[in-house]
């Protein structure tokens, strides 16, 4: 009985996974995904991000996996260039998206101190669907010898037009935030619009246009005082009639002995998942850990079983080919 649900739920994932994006548990930790308003937004010159997800690992034969990198740099004063690269794979049916996505961000300050910023930034790439139609069984191959099996010698009465889509994907998003030193409380919030061109795609030769999903983000990093600090935060998207909605609270502890930064994060996705996240902030270095705790409907079949999420950010700051000079020792 188990592997017929797994079946079920990878077929209907499949169906879904036509008309509607991925998703990132941690999705903060990935800038350039979550919006190109982000791309150049941190404190050096360079910054590389390495992303991994495995999910339904209990209920699929092959659980879906999700791996990204990208990399963004600032660009004098107010631009900033990058781009990123994902792939998501699902199930036994090979079903694999690539999306290639350069970005840019334009930058500026306004306020009589400049600490109020606001980000503009544009993605135009590509994304690559493919499937492995031969490897699914539907629902007219299914008999009830041996208490219920696909026989895949029976005609699947599907029709593929083809098993690989190649379209242009353009994103556009915006974000806000302040930035006052020492400041206690640090707002921020931005809107982003994914697949604003709504590029066609569809495996069977319909017309299918992939949904615009817009997306909003908000919340603010508190101060508690100087080693330990608070971030609220929202997390809400929708396309083509399915919604994400995730509400968090995370927080900061600073090991002034070890120069470390510890972060834990607690997230709960609305009638999904409840999320537990770790990390640390080390020099350049920044690496998480998460895991989804299924509170769904699926979680009787997958035991609450959800997905482990990793992720690792490297940020480089270029020495000062001019430093200020200082008085030598007498």
């Amino acid at each position: 009985m188990k592997v017929f649900i797994s079946l079920l739920v990878f077929i209907v994932a499949i169906s879904d996974g036509m008309s509607q994006d991925f998703h990132l548990s941690q999705y903060d930790a990935a800038p350039l995904n979550v919006n190109p308003a982000l791309t150049g937004v941190f404190k050096g010159d360079y910054r590389i991000h390495g992303h991994y997800r495995t999910q339904w690992a209990a209920v699929a034969t092959k659980p879906f996996t999700t791996g990204l990198v990208s990399f963004d740099m600032r660009y004098k004063k107010n631009w900033a260039f990058g781009g990123q690269i994902a792939n998501f794979r699902a199930g036994t049916g090979g079903y694999n998206v690539v999306g290639v996505l350069p970005s840019a961000s334009y930058r500026f300050s306004f306020g009589d101190e400049k600490f109020h910023s606001l980000s503009f930034g544009t993605q135009i790439g590509f994304f690559q669907k493919s499937i492995n139609a031969s490897s699914l069984t539907f629902a007219n191959q299914y008999v009830k010898t041996n208490g219920g099996e696909f026989n895949t010698s029976l005609s699947t009465g599907e029709n593929f037009a083809n098993n690989g889509i190649f379209k242009l994907d353009l994103n556009v998003g915006a974000m806000y935030f302040y930035n006052k030193p020492n400041n206690r409380v640090n707002p921020f919030g931005g809107i982003t619009f994914y697949h604003l061109n709504r590029p066609i795609e569809s495996f069977l030769g319909e017309s299918n246009r992939l949904a615009i999903r817009p997306q909003i983000i908000g919340g603010a990093r508190v101060v508690i005082n100087p080693k330990i600090a608070l971030t609220p935060k929202i997390f809400y998207q929708y396309q083509d009639k399915a919604s994400e909605f995730t509400y968090a609270i995370g927080g900061q502890f600073y090991l002034e002995q070890y120069d470390l930064f510890l972060l834990s994060t607690l997230i709960f996705r609305n009638e999904d998942a409840a999320i537990i996240e770790f990390g640390a902030k080390y020099g350049n270095f920044i690496g998480r850990l998460s895991y989804d705790i299924n509170t769904s409907s699926l979680s009787s079949v997958s035991s609450g079983r959800g997905g482990t999420e990793m992720s690792l950010t490297y940020i480089l700051s270029r020495p000062n080919p001019n430093p200020a000079p200082t008085c030598p020792k007498i």
